[in-house]
């Protein structure tokens, strides 16, 4: 049975200056969404007026995964939806990490060192992209995130780690992790999709 997972990450029309800090996250806005379904094995992009389209696939309550995401990304996409994204089970790589070493982590940082990979870019490009309305750069730039997301969240279920690259320094230190590619609902018999609406 294919999974009920989806792996995400938002870029947004603004930036924390232009709406008055970081306890406004609510008024970013959303320029592009991307995402990985399992259930289809797809990468998908939706524009801000297209995602009415992203709430039909949350209408089945995947575990939603992301970096940083509980904090940030859910904050930002709120305002798009019609329900209370914390009914939907969220699984937050950076939270779960954090939790663990005491102090927070970059994607990119995290990606060199397990993956040997780099970010494409970063959120102030992804901000530039949108500004000259170079939006298929800013999709590209999205869905790269997306990708590298999912394959540390994948590499750290098959591993039981991550390294990271150190702050002060080239060296790789590492962080053990706990998780597993799986719906929480899947652990119960029986387990059957149940609609938010």
């Amino acid at each position: 049975m294919a999974k009920n997972i989806v792996i995400f990450d938002i870029e947004t029309q603004r930036s924390f200056e232009e709406v008055g800090g970081r306890d406004n996250l609510n008024k970013l806005g959303i320029s592009v969404l991307g995402a990985h379904l399992y259930s289809s094995n797809e990468y998908v992009i939706f524009e801000e007026k297209e995602l009415p389209e992203f709430e039909k696939i949350l209408q089945k309550k995947p575990l939603l995964v992301g970096f940083n995401s509980k904090k940030f990304d859910c904050t930002v996409l709120q305002p798009y939806m019609n329900f209370n994204l914390k009914l939907i089970p969220q699984f937050d790589i950076l939270e779960e990490i954090s939790n663990t070493l005491g102090h927070r982590l970059s994607l990119d940082s995290i990606a060199k060192a397990t993956l040997k990979v780099s970010k494409i870019g970063s959120g102030l490009d992804a901000l530039k992209y949108w500004a000259n309305g170079e939006i298929d750069k800013l999709k590209k730039y999205c869905l790269k995130d997306v990708e590298i997301t999912k394959n540390v969240y994948e590499y750290g279920a098959a591993n039981g780690y991550l390294l990271y690259t150190s702050k002060y320094g080239n060296t790789k230190a590492r962080v053990n992790v706990n998780w597993k590619v799986a719906h929480p609902d899947e652990k119960c018999h029986g387990y059957k999709q149940q609609s938010l609406f």
